[in-house]
This record gives structure tokens, C-alpha cells and sequence, in this order.
């Protein structure tokens, strides 16, 4: 295969002899940002504006983000009360709220009307009813009537994430037509990577990457072009992570959202989708630390305090749970202090051995690698797993606490052997809870309709504490009190 080749003299001119030269010097470093910071402070527009002009629209939302308050504000003043559309998109949870809070409802409209409508949407639907009637209410009926119907679909579909700018042709049309199209049109999407061929109804019937679009010979006609095999029609209500999978499954880059009679109503583009993703799995994160998704760095002491105070509340009556299991076995622990310095030991372990089988098990459910065809294999390879890793460390952890009790002189060598047989048992039956604890109980949340990453985290650390000190204490109970007394 030949490649076509540049001649020397059209080589890129100039080229540094130093690669330093090709550094970034308006990253948001620490000396950047304090420059910003007393440019605000100075309410020197000038410099500002040469500071920050070259920053990408995303850096740009960075440094905002890094700004207190009164300096958001002054960033906002010295930009003429309105932040570029781009760096709107780019700004996420209580900051964008407070940026458009302290922006003219005139200066959000005119950045809505700029964006894509899965940008729009995005700036749009955290913000109140009332907020919301006011800025579309300043824009054109054509952008306000496609927001308010995007604004009407259910949080995390298919109807949100997606654009409705896309081209679509028919499949008579030849590609000498597309391109003369796409030249003339007035309002073409953003970033689009396909033509969507489409028959007389408008529904989907294949699709044209725009690179076998411009290769072709301008009589080629489309539908001799199409594929129809690859593309994966996407109903508007599909829950977002539904269409995340396809885009995952099926290397994706583009695909066409269509409504309840399969007509083309929009599109959703890889970026979307890789934005949402992260979205997802940083709500997962969060969930899984009972931590509420929407909580941030630029929300305030009592803001943190109260999203943070119900899963702290919750996790004290776990506690109190297993302080009753240990309550129980008072007697035995009043008699051998030693249970009281090992018991916290068979309760960790089997906590942390929880948390990895059910980190593992709440990304397998996400990602659609666990399903109820393989939940069985699955649900036994974690038993074993669990019960494995129980007997090497019964092994491990029963021969020093025999050898530290009987070397501390707290009894005799025929008790340090029970003790440490008890441990070892007590390892193992909680290790083996932990494994099935970390995927029964995310795969029973999510059948029962639930978030697994929400509140599985929860429930196995307690399964795994009461388990762990009640066979534990239980078994010392039953076996070395005798000989004790």
C-alpha cells in the first residue's frame, strides 16, 4: 500500500529545535492560577483576558472550579456577566448552578441556543422549574420547543443523552448530493460521523461512516453504501447505561435514537457516551462509600455534613448490631482477655475480603459480564475463593495466636492450641460468608430492583462483623471456657 507524501518544502515550517517549546505554559499550575487570582483582584480585564484566552474550554471550567466564590464572581463580571457556552457544557453539579445563578437569564439563553441539544439539556436540567421557564423563554420557539421536549424525557435515558441535530438522506440520493447538502445547509450538527439513511416513513434503515462517504464517487448511490448489519437502533426510553453497553459491546462511535414508531428523532455520539460513563462511575465510587452522587468539592460544611449524616447513621446501627452479638459473649470475654485482642482481627478480614468480591461483582453487573446465565458458576467460584483464602489464612493467623498466647503466659500449651483452632475455624466460616455476602447481596439488590453500588457495601460489612464475632466468640465460647473452668 502506498501512502502520499508531503514534499520537503511543505514539511511543517519552523520547526523547534527544543521540544520545551512545545510546553503549555497556561496549564493550571499553582503560579498559573494565583496569576489569574490577582489579575481578578485588581480587576484587570487586560490581563486576564491574556491569561486565560488560550485556555481549552474544559481547563477553563477547571479553574473555576478552583476559584472561591467572590473570585467566581469577578471572573464573571470581568468576562461581561456571560461564560463562552463551551465552558458552560464543561461545568458540572452546584458550580454550574451557581455560574448561571449569577449569570443574566439573556446571557444563559444565548450560550443554550449555541450548544448541541444534549449540551443545552445538560445545563438546563438541574436547574428549578421556575429557572428554567424564565431562560427558554428568551431563546427561539424552534430551540425552545426541542429543549422542553428533551427536558420531558426520564433522567438517565436515551432522550437526554442524545442530540437532535443529525443528517439524514434517503437512501435514493447519491453522494454528490449529500456533499452539496452538507455544504449548503445552514445548521449542521457539532460533530457528527455518519449519514443516517433513512426511507420514506423516516425510520433508520442504515448508516454511512463519513469516511466511506468521501471516498466514493459522487454518483455512487447512498443505499449502495449502507450498512445496516452495524447499526443498533436506540429506543428514547433505553436507560442510559443500557446504551453505554451497546456503544461498549459493539465499538460504536455513533448511533440513532429513534421513538415509539421507530422514526429517527436524534443521535447520540461516543463523547456522550464516554461523559456518561464517567458520570456513572463516579457515582458508583461514591455509592459504594455512602457518599450522595451529587456531593463535590465546592459544596459547603453543612451541605457535606447532611449528605454524608444518613449512611453514617445507618452504619451506627450496624455497629450497635454487632456490639450486641459481642454482649452476648461477655462471660467469655471477661474470661479470656485474649479474645477481645483477636476478635477484631476474624471481623476485618473478612470485610476486606467482602469489599473486594463485591467490588469485582458490582462492576461485572454494570458492565453486563455477570448475568443470570453464568451467576451460578460465578457465585461458586467466589465461595471457593472465600473459603481458600480462609484456610491459608486460618493456617497463618491460628499459629500466632497460639504461639503469642502461650509465649504472652496467659495459659497453657493445650489452650494455646484451642485458641488458635478456634481462630482458624472462625477465619475460615467468615471468609466463606464474606465471598458469598460480596455477590449474593448486590445480585439480590439488583433483582430487587435496586442500585447495587448503593447500599451493598452496607449490608456485607454487616453480615461479615456479625458473622465474624459470632463464630468466633461462639466457638470460644463452646470450647475453651470448658477447659478454662
Amino acid at each position: 500500500m502506498s501512502e502520499i507524501a508531503p514534499a520537503e518544502n511543505e514539511l511543517r515550517p519552523e520547526e523547534p529545535e527544543d521540544d520545551a517549546q512545545f510546553a503549555d505554559d497556561r496549564t493550571l499550575s499553582t503560579e498559573f492560577v494565583r496569576s489569574v487570582v490577582d489579575a481578578l483582584d485588581a480587576e484587570d480585564a487586560e490581563t486576564f483576558k491574556g491569561l486565560t484566552e488560550e485556555l481549552h474550554a474544559a481547563d477553563f471550567a477547571d479553574l473555576m472550579g478552583l476559584l472561591r466564590d467572590d473570585e467566581r464572581e469577578s471572573l464573571i463580571r470581568l468576562m461581561g456577566g456571560a461564560i463562552p457556552s463551551d465552558v458552560l457544557a464543561e461545568l458540572d453539579g452546584d458550580l454550574l448552578e451557581e455560574v448561571i445563578d449569577a449569570m443574566e437569564p439573556s446571557k444563559v439563553a444565548e450560550a443554550v441556543v449555541e450548544l448541541d441539544t444534549d449540551d443545552a439539556t445538560f445545563l438546563l436540567e438541574d436547574l428549578d422549574e421556575e429557572k428554567q421557564a424564565e431562560i427558554l423563554a428568551l431563546a427561539p420557539i424552534e430551540d425552545r420547543l426541542a429543549l422542553r421536549a428533551a427536558l420531558d424525557f426520564e433522567e438517565e435515558s436515551a432522550g437526554r443523552l442524545m442530540q437532535r441535530e443529525f443528517f439524514a438522506s434517503p437512501a435514493f440520493w447519491t453522494v454528490g448530493q449529500i456533499i452539496d447538502r452538507m455544504r449548503s445547509a445552514e445548521e449542521l450538527p457539532d460533530r457528527f460521523y455518519e449519514v443516517f439513511v433513512v426511507d420514506p416513513a423516516f425510520k433508520p434503515v442504515g448508516s454511512v461512516p463519513l469516511s466511506t462517504l468521501l471516498k466514493a464517487s459522487r454518483e455512487t448511490v447512498i443505499e449502495d453504501l449502507m450498512n445496516s448489519r452495524d447499526m443498533r437502533l436506540v429506543p428514547v426510553t433505553m436507560d442510559q447505561e443500557e446504551v453505554a453497553y451497546l456503544f461498549e459491546q459493539y465499538n460504536l462511535i455513533s448511533t440513532p435514537v429513534v421513538d415509539d414508531a421507530d422514526r429517527l428523532i436524534g443521535m447520540i455520539t461516543v463523547d456522550d457516551v464516554v461523559e456518561m460513563v464517567r458520570e456513572e462511575t463516579h457515582e458508583d465510587m461514591l455509592a459504594l462509600g455512602g457518599v450522595e452522587a451529587d456531593t463535590g468539592l465546592s459544596d459547603t460544611v453543612i451541605e457535606t455534613v447532611r449528605s454524608r449524616f444518613s449512611w453514617l447513621a445507618i452504619n451506627l446501627g450496624t455497629a450497635i448490631m454487632a456490639s450486641l452479638v459481642i454482649a452476648l459473649f461477655d462471660a467469655a470475654i471477661g474470661q479470656i482477655v485474649a479474645l477481645a485482642v483477636l476478635m477484631p482481627i476474624v471481623a476485618s478480614m473478612g470485610g476486606n475480603a467482602g469489599t473486594q468480591t463485591l467490588t469485582v461483582v458490582v462492576r461485572s453487573l454494570a458492565t453486563k459480564d455477570l448475568t443470570a446465565t453464568n451467576a451460578a458458576r460465578v457465585v461458586f467460584r467466589e465461595a471457593t475463593v472465600g473459603f481458600l483464602n480462609g484456610v491459608i489464612f486460618a493456617v497463618i493467623m491460628g499459629m500466632l495466636a497460639g504461639v503469642w498466647y502461650f509465649a504472652s503466659g496467659w495459659g497453657t500449651e493445650n489452650e494455646a492450641i484451642r485458641l488458635g483452632i478456634v481462630v482458624g475455624v472462625a477465619m475460615i466460616i467468615n471468609l466463606l460468608a464474606a465471598g458469598l455476602a460480596g455477590i449474593l447481596v448486590p445480585i439480590g439488590l439488583q433483582r430487587a430492583g435496586a442500585d447495587p453500588a448503593v447500599a451493598s457495601a452496607v449490608f456485607v460489612t454487616t453480615i461479615t462483623d456479625i458473622v465474624g464475632f459470632f463464630v468466633f466468640l461462639g466457638l470460644a465460647a463452646a470450647v475453651l471456657l470448658p477447659a478454662a473452668s
